[in-house]
């Protein structure tokens, strides 16, 4: 995942939103601009690294058959991230 920050502070832009888009997609990552001032794609950008995190987990999982998979949970509880970050947030957790 490619995370651009800052995103609030346009005129000092050192890479732009095209440059990141287009740097992202030739090294097949996830691209997100993120303002954490403006609370911008913030709880976004952990959730999407969480949710890429758990499907390539689970593929490899699955990929790797009864043998290896025994080092994972044959069955899983459904992670609601939304739910979670939301949770965090009202918390207070990293506001300034």
């Amino acid at each position: 995942m490619l995370v651009g920050n800052k995103s609030d502070l346009r005129h000092l832009v050192a890479v732009s939103t095209e440059d990141g888009k287009a740097f992202a997609e030739r090294e097949s990552l996830f691209f997100m601009e993120t303002s954490a001032l403006e609370s911008t794609n913030v709880d976004n950008a952990f959730a999407e690294v969480l949710t890429q995190i758990y499907q390539i987990v689970s593929k490899k999982a699955v990929e790797a058959g009864d043998g290896a998979a025994s080092a994972f949970p044959s069955k899983g509880e459904r992670i609601d991230v939304k739910d979670d970050v939301s949770a965090l947030k009202k918390s207070g957790c990293c506001s300034g």
